[in-house]
């Protein structure tokens, strides 16, 4: 009778699918009772139970078309309505307006009462029953529940029940099998709330939680909320939620009929609110309103009365997103402002990964589209859109549909930092030379450089005060900056996450887990000097933490081993075609800067990060012995070969000052030549010229980064561009004629050649669409770069008296989530037979004793009640 096409949806009891009605040539909405309550429920009873709901007609019902059994599968037939349901809406739109939320709520009560005038009860009422086909709400499911629970004692055996959690009366709750009309009357007005405030009165992230809200929560209150809802419906609310059925309504028409007249009140607001124009309010009731009003103000005031308890601070485990450690900077989230919502990165059963949205009173996420190869991800100050690094752009979507917006390009892909802040700007660090970026959060405006800084690693702001927190590594120093000057404050060292709270602290995390708080003046940037330990255990990483605080005091954390250095596998070979292939398999779990490739092609030097310091070391491909050649506490890094093979050029990194030195690469040598500086301003990604004469490199002094030279010989140096545009990653061609580097002169990002050394003759623009990270190949004719779509680019070429691109082919995709990308040096090396590339790959491989998918993620809400407790507020 019925062709399936398709499945719509899915739910606790049944699933719903679209079908063609062969009969009567009409697309119906199928929906077939899960096995495991078909099996509880009989088909028998069943069928007599949902066929007493056949006769239901109203607007605002959905019929019956149809019931039965088919291979043991039971079933009932509903037109096919297009539209959403108001579950849908809600989702989109979180809250709706005020008349419309009324309106769908009235038409509502009119359908529960005809179905309980014919002794029907829904007992199944939520937004996901409830249709709106062209604006108008239609009830859907009536008999379904009760249907099944005809189930009885045998229904509750299984574990399963009737209703949802977060609309269930307090005597569903408690499983009283005597179920009547205002258990319908309680759900609704469960809806109405949630139509007006976003959420359902009494959310939590488990069942067990909401219901025990619902036995024994607090009365709630729609106008405290939303202050635009009018006193009459709060009233109305608040009576249809009471928790004995005999303190509701006792129909669902007089609920519609509270709901309709600004004159209705209930409890203690019935006398403390006089609705202007009411009619039901005479002159001595008013009196006895304000007398009542007089009354509890002295109350309120009174120094020995009660005072309202404070909010009880409330830790559940809940569900850990199956990605877990396999993202580079820790588990990614982030919680909405109010604590309403979170998003996370995850993967599907496909691999594929994606960031997701939950709301607080929903038990599963929702994949956002196109949301793959994300480093970093923020709340707007509303919760209602998200900002996030994606392969290099800055990008803004509603977590609730809608198109996704590119606010900027030139994002640093390697590093977590973002910040939204109530003025609505966005906190970000730009790719060239670490720098913390200003940008509306809509785009109005370009980005603002606000300070520039060495090492950046994530940023977070201090609302109201012009200033942000700011980590740096590796040695994880934080420090507090202002946004106006640039002016830079170190704070604290060995520090993976922190918060500025309203308590008036710094609450931070350190290297090794313990989660401490100081006291902080954001003012004079003070901080007091002993840390409070507050608890322990938080999962930490190599200048990361599986912590996120919102700004209500709602705070997630992941309960575990720390991971080390177990998010690296070290260098590896990646062919053309994106073949993976690991250079040394013992070498593994260390925190490496890109290498580059000797001369001969038979040795690497990489940067090795440790505790606070970094260093250079050699390693004999393809598993020989390693050579360090620097050491102590300061950190080197960006080592390059000289042309003959037997020396390296690095940078020292040393507080603010930068050195430029050689060292011969077997370590005979062990004081090194100094080739540039110390000088204050930062440079860094040396490249030697072929013929070893001369060095360019970045250049960060100026106000916009550009390329340096320094003539080896001579010790001259001189700035090549000295332009309004960002310039950077310098790189000169095997022949020396000509140089590639990294600018935004046409408002993103390109590589460029120009002719060399007279780099002001010409310029060619070499990549199409966004690239950075320029590699010549050993014997020319390709020069190598990583675009914005997040490829690697073969740009083949060739010259005469000039430079032209021929052709560009993407080789294998750059995934930033798999392999290091630096901007604005260079992550990877490609050797002499253009075939393979050198690369850092990102993989969560397990240190020895370490079982970090057992981890526990913890849920704390009003977390800063607690901190007040154990802190005192302010200090």
């Amino acid at each position: 009778r019925y062709r399936i096409e398709r499945q719509l949806g899915e739910g606790g009891m049944a699933t719903v699918y679209l079908a063609q009605d062969l009969k009567h040539n009409r697309q119906v909405a199928i929906k077939v009772l899960k096995p495991e309550l078909a099996a509880v429920v009989g088909a028998d009873r069943f069928l007599a139970e949902i066929e007493t709901t056949a006769n239901l007609q109203h607007p605002h019902i959905l019929p019956l078309f149809d019931s039965g059994e088919a291979d043991g599968f039971l079933f009932y037939v509903m037109p096919y309505i297009e539209g959403e349901t108001l579950a849908d809406r809600i989702a989109r739109e979180k809250q709706l307006p005020v008349d419309e939320a009324l309106g769908i709520a009235i038409s509502v009560c009119n359908a529960l009462q005809v179905a309980h005038d014919a002794g029907i009860v829904h007992r199944d009422i939520k937004p996901g029953n409830i249709l709106l086909s062209r604006g108008e709400p239609l009830v859907a499911d009536f008999g379904i529940a009760l249907a099944v629970g005809a189930g009885g004692t045998r229904l509750t055996e299984t574990g399963l029940s009737v209703g949802t959690p977060y609309y269930m009366s307090p005597e569903q709750a408690t499983g009283d099998q005597a179920i009547g009309p205002s258990a319908d009357i309680y759900a609704l007005a469960c809806v109405i709330f949630e139509m007006l405030v976003g959420e359902p009165p009494y959310p939590g992230n488990t069942a067990q939680a909401v219901l025990g809200k619902i036995i024994q929560g607090l009365p709630v209150s729609a106008t405290a909320a939303r202050k635009t809802v009018p006193a009459n419906v709060d009233a109305a609310i608040r009576k249809a939620l009471e928790k004995l059925p005999a303190d509701r309504f006792t129909r669902a028409a007089n609920f519609g009929a509270a709901l309709s007249d600004p004159g209705f009140r209930h409890g203690v607001d019935e006398h403390a609110i006089v609705a202007a124009g009411s009619k039901r309010w005479k002159a001595a009731t008013v009196a006895v309103g304000m007398l009542a009003v007089a009354a509890l103000a002295a109350a309120v005031t009174d120094a020995l009365g009660p005072r309202e308890a404070p909010p009880q601070v409330l830790r559940q485990k809940i569900a850990m997103p199956s990605v877990g450690p396999m993202v580079r900077w820790g588990l990614m989230m982030a919680l909405a402002p109010d604590g309403s919502g979170m998003v996370y990165l995850d993967q599907n059963e496909n691999g594929e990964q994606a960031l997701y949205y939950k709301a607080r009173h929903e038990t599963e996420g929702t994949p956002l589209p196109d949301t793959d190869d994300v480093d970093a991800v923020a709340f707007s100050p509303d919760g209602l859109t998200i900002v996030f690094n994606q392969r290099g752009n800055l990008v803004t979507r509603p977590v609730r549909g809608g198109a996704a917006t590119t606010l900027a390009t030139g994002v640093d892909g390697g590093t977590p930092g973002l910040d939204w802040l109530s003025d609505g700007t966005i906190l970000y660090e730009i790719a060239d030379g670490d720098q913390v970026g200003r940008i509306p959060g809509d785009g109005s405006a370009p980005t603002d450089t606000v300070i520039r800084m060495g090492s950046l690693r994530w940023v977070h702001g201090i609302e109201g005060h012009e200033s942000a927190l700011v980590l740096r590594c590796p040695g994880c120093d934080l420090g507090v900056v202002d946004l106006e000057t640039g002016e830079l404050e170190e704070l604290l060292r060995e520090v993976a996450r922190a918060w500025y709270v309203p308590t008036g602290h710094i609450v931070y995390v350190r290297s090794d887990g313990a989660v401490y708080a100081t006291p902080f003046e954001p003012g004079t940037r003070e901080m007091g000097a002993i840390g409070t330990p507050l608890f322990e255990g938080v999962r930490t990483g190599n200048g990361w933490a599986d912590m996120v605080v919102a700004d209500d005091g709602t705070m997630i954390y992941v309960s575990g081993p720390g991971l080390g250095m177990g998010n690296f596998e070290s260098l590896t070979w990646v062919g053309r075609n994106g073949d993976i292939e690991s250079v040394d398999p013992e070498w593994a779990n260390e925190d490496l800067n890109p290498g580059t490739l000797s001369p001969d092609g038979r040795r690497v030097a990489v940067g090795v990060v440790g505790d606070g310091s970094a260093d250079v070391v050699v390693h004999e491909l393809p598993d020989g012995p390693r050579t360090r050649l620097t050491s102590g506490t300061r950190r080197y890094f960006d080592p390059v070969w000289t042309p003959d093979g037997r020396s390296l050029v690095y940078v020292e990194l040393n507080g603010d000052s930068a050195t430029l030195l050689r060292m011969r690469a077997d370590g005979s040598s062990p004081i090194p030549d100094t080739l540039l500086g110390p000088l204050t301003a930062r440079f860094g990604f040396p490249q030697l010229t072929p013929d070893g004469s001369g060095i360019v490199f970045s250049d960060f002094s100026g106000d916009d980064p550009d390329v340096g030279f320094l003539d080896v010989g001579s010790d001259s140096l001189v700035t090549l561009f000295a332009t309004d545009f960002v310039e950077f990653a310098p790189t000169v061609s095997p022949d020396g004629r000509w140089l590639a580097y990294t600018s935004n002169i046409t408002g993103q990002f390109e590589v460029f050649v120009r002719p060399f050394p007279d780099v002001m003759s010409g310029r060619t623009q070499v990549s199409n669409g966004g690239g950075t990270e320029p590699v010549w190949a050993k014997d020319g004719g390709e020069l190598f770069y990583r675009s914005e779509g997040g490829f690697l680019v073969a740009a083949a070429y060739r010259t005469d008296s000039t430079f032209v691109v021929e052709s560009r082919t993407d080789l294998f995709e750059y995934g930033e989530s798999q392999f290091i990308a630096r901007v604005p040096g260079r992550s990877y090396d490609v050797d002499a037979s253009g075939e393979r590339f050198l690369v850092v790959r990102y993989r969560w491989v397990p240190t020895e004793g370490q079982e970090a998918l057992h981890a526990d993620m913890i849920l704390v809400q009003n977390w800063f009640e607690e901190l007040r407790q154990r802190l005192g507020e302010g200090g």
